[in-house]
């Protein structure tokens, strides 16, 4: 059944994932309250402000996008009646801090007496954050974000309006008498106004250009999901080819039902979202997972130097192919984002790249080939249950472990059909047991500017925004189980090898189908790539939910 969504009434990031929109830069503000009164008119100035899900106009796009969120401290401050506030879910009520031994961020095996100081590593804005101490002047209260388009092609600067509405800001706060004042202690040192966010440029005679990739090098953001009302419906017949759910063969994909990200709609089990009275105030809203996360560059490039070498030698082939393919066995893209579930072999991916024009000797051009094809239907259109085994894309690579598809089907075969020779096909396999797991994925990159050095010390990494409707069920539930172990990948507790902790589990085993005459392959000298450094969960209320914040007419009664 075709059903609508009020886009208008719907914040624009949880409808848009705006770097696909040409916006490749963004600034994330974090703020505190200091007094009600002035909270809410900082509501009431800056909801004029912000971005809806409306669809754009041709040639109406803004240059400068801007959204905002709370956290469950910020609309305690804020005096949202107690009723609404206790009917918040629990997850979000006590906020990322107190949920770190889920996430992978404290060390399980330690008590809370052992575990003091296990946040040292995390940004002073997120240490100071939620410390329970009495304290709330450094408590984070309101996230902005500001999403901003290119100044000049060929160039790595944003559009002048960002600093402009980043100034407007800064005069909102003070004429409010800093009663909302920006905690700029943000970065690593704590010296930061913003955390500042970009696409990765990259220099090709003298132009520089915005890339799909994050830090290591992998291509990034493609498979966000789709859900119903989100694309008028001859955009989302196409945009919902691997990007919803898995049907039958002959039903083929479906858009996921709104109401796994969007308070107020139905959900997969037809039912509305457990969410806050009164219903008119959390309609239209979702939750957000902020997490800052750091990726030591060195580390992995010593690893996967060292991989390479091994992987060379015993597969009897160049340490050029060793690498792309031990990058494209972990992540399960090739470096250009192509799935190995599709092109499996690095012959073959080579021949798919001279194909599809991503090897161009324009550098402009190549890169629009490659985006063109992220951007369709083809970049996410495949399946892991004709795979079982993972000769193609092994069982406990990233994006197996994100997003399963129909790989965890209980009625699917595993082994080798002895009438073919060849894995089970499983074509009825669906994805029932994935659907409900499945986040929106929006933030950028952070990090050096294109030419700039990189290593473990130096600020990159992704500043990872996370939206769903059930962040215990969605956000956590993959972070921890799927990250972080690996029972349903019958990878025991090995983790992740890009996103997991590999203090001691540093093992990624991959496969290889027998007719190859390739032997499986075992990565050994995993070591933890990617360190979270700080966020929060945050409430994204819809324009309606803002007005009534900012009008201080919450009734829960």
């Amino acid at each position: 059944m075709t059903r609508s969504l009020n886009l208008d009434d719907i914040q624009g990031n949880v409808i848009r994932a705006y770097g696909r929109y040409s916006f490749p830069f963004a600034r994330y503000f974090f703020l505190n309250i200091a007094d009600c009164g002035k909270g809410r008119q900082f509501i009431q100035a800056v909801r004029q402000k912000v971005t809806t899900g409306a669809v754009w106009p041709e040639g109406g796009k803004p240059l400068v996008t801007l959204n905002i969120g709370f956290t469950f401290l910020g609309m305690l401050k804020l005096q949202i009646p107690e009723r609404t506030l206790r009917g918040m879910p629990e997850d979000f009520i006590s906020g990322m801090r107190n949920r770190a031994f889920i996430l992978g961020d404290r060390d399980v095996t330690k008590t809370e007496a052992e575990s003091v100081g296990w946040d040292k590593h995390w940004d002073p804005i997120w240490q100071g954050n939620r410390k329970g101490d009495g304290d709330d002047t450094d408590n984070v209260h309101i996230w902005i974000s500001m999403n901003a388009q290119l100044k000049t092609p060929g160039q790595d600067e944003p559009v002048d309006e960002l600093e402009q509405q980043t100034q407007w800001l800064r005069d909102l706060c003070q004429e409010l008498d800093q009663g909302v004042r920006i905690l700029t202690t943000n970065g690593k040192n704590g010296d930061q106004e913003y955390q500042a966010s970009s696409a990765v440029f990259e220099e090709k005679n003298g132009i520089k250009l915005p890339t799909p990739k994050e830090h290591f090098g992998f291509s990034d953001g493609i498979g966000d999901p789709v859900y119903k009302g989100q694309y008028p419906p001859e955009i989302e017949k196409q945009n919902v080819i691997g990007r919803g759910k898995r049907m039958t063969p002959e039903a083929g994909w479906e858009p996921i039902e709104a109401g796994e990200f969007i308070l107020g709609q139905p959900d997969e089990s037809q039912e509305l979202p457990p969410a806050a009275a009164p219903p008119e105030f959390t309609r239209n809203s979702t939750f957000m997972a902020y997490r800052k996360l750091h990726e030591n560059v060195g580390t992995f490039e010593e690893v996967m130097r060292e991989e390479a070498k091994s992987y060379a030698a015993v597969q009897g082939v160049s340490e050029v192919e060793a690498r792309e393919t031990l990058h494209a066995k972990m992540c399960g893209r090739w470096s250009d984002g192509v799935p190995t579930s599709v092109v499996p072999t690095y012959e073959e991916w080579i021949a798919f790249g001279d194909k599809m024009g991503f090897n161009d000797p324009d550098p402009v051009k190549s890169l629009e080939n490659q985006v063109a094809y992220l951007r369709s239907p083809a970049a996410s259109n495949f399946v892991y249950a004709d795979d079982m085994l993972g000769y193609k894309n092994p069982v406990g690579s990233h994006l197996r472990r994100m997003n399963t598809r129909d790989y965890l089907d209980p009625l699917n075969k595993v082994g080798i059909d002895p009438e073919t020779g060849e894995q089970f096909k499983n074509e009825s396999a669906t994805s029932a047991l994935n659907k409900r797991r499945r986040i929106l994925r929006r933030g950028l990159p952070y990090g050096p500017r294109v030419g700039e050095e990189k290593n473990d010390e130096t600020e990159q990494g992704v500043t990872m925004i996370i939206m769903c409707a059930s962040l215990s069920r969605q956000f956590e539930f993959v972070q921890q189980q799927w990250i972080q172990y690996g029972l349903d990948f019958h990878q025991g507790n090995d983790t992740c090898p890009m996103l997991g902790n590999h203090d001691r589990h540093k093992r990624f085993t991959i496969t290889a189908d027998p007719k190859s005459g390739k032997q499986p392959y075992v990565m050994s000298k995993l070591k933890t790539f990617v360190e979270c450094r700080g966020g929060d969960y945050f409430f994204i209320p819809s324009m309606t939910g803002l007005r009534m914040m900012a009008m201080g007419i919450v009734d829960a009664t």
